[in-house]
């Protein structure tokens, strides 16, 4: 065990700025920690953001092999770490993640703005040490999965959305508008227009959806190749988003109708509190042929496997 001692008063909480500093992570990784559920926050009631308590700091510090352990955690690699890892090349290795067989956690755009992919170290790790996973290592990749490849196929973008998705939605607890929020932000205005037609629910709606990532200066190249990157883009997963849309906005009417003004003028509508538990919220499946990666989870690479034992045979 660590011998550092909390220096944040036991019933206090500070802003992840302050909670990096205490926790000897730079920001990018204590947001990280955050998305991963390795560092638990709660909202500000003042609406300034996530907090973390001086109690939740105390029990990290406690850890053992404390910051190293958490370091670990939330080490993000790019490509050619990641291929040292899993023991390939560069090449296959940006095969496997271009074919959603790993998963990115963050990206960033360089000088050149071009998109830097990076992936949890811990993940690669673990799936180099499964067995399973050795002939999507060592073999020769089937003829079908190279000709989709050729024709530029690249699912980055999207198992980073799907993950990403996860992370919004644990950061909305069970506040179900900024559930529906969470999806909200991977489709555009227009396609939330459609979904959520009326216009006090859309704007309360919009209250709770999640700030993008700043990537350079707002309305910049850069700023608008990461919010193209943020937004669905296959027809099938913007199918999929919408049908998730609208029965998480369906549920939110239900435990939480939207505020509208009172037809006397008196004063606006009370906002109901979401005291009672919501329902269990079941996802629309995705379509056979859609690859959809699970958030926070390495996908599963077992149609993969298939069609290499396929091609071997």
């Amino acid at each position: 065990m660590s011998g550092n001692t909390a220096t944040q008063p036991h019933g206090t909480f500070c802003t992840p700025t302050r909670a990096a500093r205490e926790l000897g992570l730079k920001r990018g990784e204590c947001d990280l920690a955050v998305n991963l559920g390795h560092i638990r926050t709660v909202p500000d009631e003042g609406g300034g953001g996530p907090r973390v308590a001086g109690t939740e700091i105390d029990r990290l510090r406690a850890e053992e092999n404390f910051p190293e352990t958490l370091k670990k955690r939330v080490e993000a690699v790019g490509t050619r770490e990641g291929a040292d890892l899993l023991k390939v090349s560069h090449g296959r290795f940006t095969r496997l993640a271009r074919l959603g067989v790993v998963v990115p956690v963050r990206f960033y755009l360089n000088r050149y703005r071009a998109v830097v992919w990076l992936y949890l170290a811990e993940e690669l790790r673990q799936f180099a040490a499964d067995e399973t996973n050795a002939p999507l290592l060592a073999r020769r990749t089937p003829a079908d999965l190279r000709e989709r490849l050729e024709t530029g196929l690249d699912l980055r973008p999207r198992t980073w959305r799907g993950r990403h998705l996860g992370f919004l939605r644990r950061q909305a607890g069970d506040h179900p508008w900024a559930y529906a929020a969470a999806v909200a932000s991977l489709l555009d205005a227009a396609q939330v227009a459609e979904i959520v037609q009326d216009p006090y629910e859309r704007t309360h709606l919009n209250r709770f959806r999640p700030r993008p990532s700043a990537h350079g200066a707002p309305g910049s190249p850069a700023a608008q190749l990461a919010e193209s990157l943020a937004m669905a883009q296959d027809a099938d997963e913007i199918s999929w988003l919408r049908a998730d849309l609208a029965q998480a906005v369906s549920e939110a009417r239900t435990l939480q109708p939207a505020p509208r003004p009172d037809p006397s003028g008196a004063r606006p509508t009370p906002t109901p509190s979401c005291s009672a538990p919501a329902p269990p919220r079941t996802t629309p499946a995705p379509a056979p042929e859609q690859i959809q990666s699970v958030p926070d989870q390495p996908p599963h690479s077992r149609g993969l496997l298939r069609w290499l034992r396929r091609g071997s045979a």
